[in-house]
Order: C-alpha cells, then structure tokens, then sequence
C-alpha cells in the first residue's frame, strides 16, 4: 500500500495547482459546518465533525473566519478562539542537521540503528527515525517527547497530533506495528493526562487498533488519494480532518465526503499566505 505523503517544511519543490472556480473560504458556518468542538470524551474537547479546517504546521496566519479547527507546530502559538491541534514530530527526529545533532549529542541511544550502527533515516524527508523497539526505550523517548506534550497543553492547544506513526514501514523491519501502537498508547495517555484529545495521524493499518492507541480523532493526509476516507470516518464517527494536496483528489474528496468529514487543500510545503506557491482551500 502506498505511503500517504507528509508534510514537511521545504522538503518538496513546489507543484502549480489550477485553483478556479474554488472559494478559498470554503462553505459558510451553518447546520452543514458546525463551528464549535462538540461531544466530551473521558472529560476531553473533541472538535465538531465537519468543522472547516486549516493545516498551518508549515508556520501560523490568521485563519479565515470560518475556519473552527486549526494545526499548528508545538512551537507555534494557539490560534485564539478556534479548536487547535499541536503538532508533534514523535516518532522521527525533525530534517536537518541541527536536529540530528542535537540527537547525536543529547539522546544517540534513542536514535533507532540499521544493522550496521548507522542512524536510521526516511529518505524522502530526511529524518532519522527514533527507537521504539523496545518498553525501555519507549519509555526513555517519553522523557524527551512527553515534556513536548505538556509545553502543547500549557500552551493552550486543545489536542495533540503526533506524527509519524508509520515510521515502522519504513524502518526496513527494525520496528515493528506492535512498537508504534505500543508508543502511541503512550503518548495519548500523556496527552489525556494533561487534557488533551489525541489526534491519529495517517496509519490506516492501526485503525483496527484504536482502542489499544487510545485516539479520539484522526488528522490524514491524502485519505482520498489513498481511498482510505472512508475507514477513518467509520472509525473515529466522522471526526476526520483531511489534508489533500493535489487538486483532482481535493475535489473529489468534496463531492464524495465534503458534508461530512473536513477536508483542506493545501500546498506541499504548507507555506504562509503571501510566500510563493500558497494554497489553501477548504470544503
């Protein structure tokens, strides 16, 4: 099965989108939008389903006015007034050199290794991939990824949404979906610990999972590019907050799941408004 693409800052060249004849806006609020978080969960904020949504991870902007649930980076401030969800890279150190240089110099166990000692690495973003192979090691990753959980919550975030869950596919058989459910179920624990929902990532293979990894809503990118929409909304109750990024897949997310489940086109690099390639459309 194909992997969905994942957002990364910079990591792709930029791909035109033909945008007429599309409101950047999206759909009025209404009956059909809900623009509130609804229902409570174990005492937790859950957002509306079908509320209009913005991916901001690639760096925050006033949100339109209709838009009710917003992604933004754990470094980044919550957007006031609307539903915000805390990015969290988790499963995968971030792209870069300062990054793995921080890992090298402060956690180098907790890099994951290939056979031949070598960090591990997602080739297509360039991350190197943490170790959860172990109930040792997982629990030492939550020494560094937990406290990034807890700055989400003091912040003000409403949710967590941590990524990479399918770090394991590509791992080359070092991890397995047993180490990354087994992670997840920790860092949803932390996450409700602290009054966050949790957000399932992409990782289709893990819905059947759900009550093991203990999400209460899901954020994907490319479900409909991938025809996994529909397994998500069954599972989390239409609580399905879809990111697309070809323009063909984003139209037909909207005639097929466009009343039901929130979807955004967004460009790949998730850029601001005003920076070159800017996409954002909602349904």
């Amino acid at each position: 099965m194909p992997v969905p693409l994942r957002r990364a800052a910079g990591a792709l060249a930029l791909v035109a989108l033909p945008l007429a004849g599309c409101s950047t806006a999206g759909p009025a609020p209404g009956p059909d939008h809900p623009t509130a978080a609804q229902t409570t969960r174990h005492g937790l904020r859950l957002p509306a389903a079908n509320a209009v949504f913005d991916y901001q991870i690639g760096g925050p902007y006033p949100p339109a006015d209709d838009v009710t649930v917003v992604s933004r980076d754990r470094t980044a401030p919550p957007a006031p007034g609307r539903y915000t969800i805390c990015y969290v890279n988790a499963f995968q150190a971030q792209p870069g050199a300062d990054a793995r240089q921080w890992w090298q110099r402060h956690h180098p166990a907790l890099l994951l290794r290939d056979r031949d000692g070598e960090p591990a690495i997602d080739e297509d973003w360039d991350e190197p991939l943490l170790d959860i192979s172990t109930p040792a090691k997982r629990t030492a990753l939550m020494g560094v990824v937990g406290p990034w959980i807890d700055g989400c919550a003091k912040a003000g975030f409403d949710a967590v949404e941590p990524d990479n869950l399918d770090s394991y596919e590509r791992s080359h058989d070092l991890l397995t979906k047993d180490d990354a459910r087994a992670f997840a179920a920790l860092l949803t624990r932390r996450a409700h610990d602290r009054g966050l929902a949790a957000a399932q990532k992409n990782t289709s293979d893990l819905l059947p999972e759900r009550r093991r990894t203990g999400f209460d809503f899901a954020v994907t990118e490319e479900c409909a590019r991938y025809q996994e929409c529909s397994d998500y909304a069954e599972t989390y109750d239409d609580r399905v907050f879809d990111i697309e990024y070809r323009r063909p897949d984003f139209d037909t997310a909207c005639h097929t799941w466009g009343d039901r489940l929130s979807f955004t086109l967004r460009d790949r690099n998730v850029s601001r408004p005003g920076e070159h390639g800017y996409v954002r459309r909602a349904c």
